[in-house]
């Protein structure tokens, strides 16, 4: 079996089994999916805001929502379930955004339209903080410092969808399947754009060792 048709055979049992399951399929999914909703938020929270929501709030209001439209879904599902819960949670994340901030928020610049839908814009800081995670020591103080700089740097320098799938596929896990359909691109395209964006990276982290993790090119 492929690697697309065995992504299609999982997606289509994890319909089924919220088809068979109802309510409590639905809270053992987004149970399952928690930590990757989580990592979304983290980092497309404005910086504006997250002293006023936290992710736990945000992660609860898109349960609700989709323990409301789950019926709906159901009817004719138009994507896989985390990439359902995940879509629910950045619509809430971006109302929350607009309610907070009104006015400061309505610049187009800040929500990144994707496919057939919107997310919001992820924040660069975020991302290279993240992926600095491996630079945690005190002696590294200074190195990080100077790393995260220049890494932020060079993803503010990268293709819009260059840094989304570095975002998709590095700090949110999704699959290489999942972030080209949620970008509406095909996988190879993905791939391509994944690895190259990698290749950008390892040039400006290859003084920082044990950041890059093994096999990170790895489909």
């Amino acid at each position: 079996m492929s690697a697309s048709a065995f992504t299609q055979s999982r997606e289509s049992a994890g319909i089924e089994h919220l088809r068979r399951g109802g309510q409590a399929a639905l809270a053992e999914t987004f149970t399952s999916h928690r930590d990757r909703l989580r990592r979304m938020i983290d980092l497309r929270l404005d910086r504006r805001v997250a002293g006023r929501v936290d992710a736990s709030d945000v992660l609860q209001e898109a349960y609700l929502d989709a323990s409301r439209q789950l019926d709906q879904y159901l009817a004719d599902p138009p994507m896989a379930p985390f990439l359902w819960l995940r879509f629910l949670a950045a619509q809430r994340l971006m109302a929350l955004h607009r309610q907070h901030l009104g006015a400061q928020k309505r610049d187009a610049r800040q929500e990144i339209p994707l496919f057939r839908r919107s997310v919001p814009a992820l924040d660069s800081g975020s991302l290279s903080c993240g992926l600095l995670g491996g630079l945690t020591s005190p002696s590294m103080a200074a190195m990080r410092a100077e790393m995260q700089a220049r890494l932020q740097a060079m993803v503010d320098g990268l293709d819009p969808l260059d840094r989304e799938i570095l975002a998709l596929r590095h700090y949110e896990e999704l699959t290489n399947q999942e972030a080209a359909e949620e970008l509406g691109i095909t996988t190879a395209a993905a791939s391509k754009r994944y690895i190259r964006a990698l290749e950008r990276l390892r040039g400006v982290l290859a003084g920082a060792p044990g950041v890059l993790p093994k096999g990170w090119a790895r489909e």
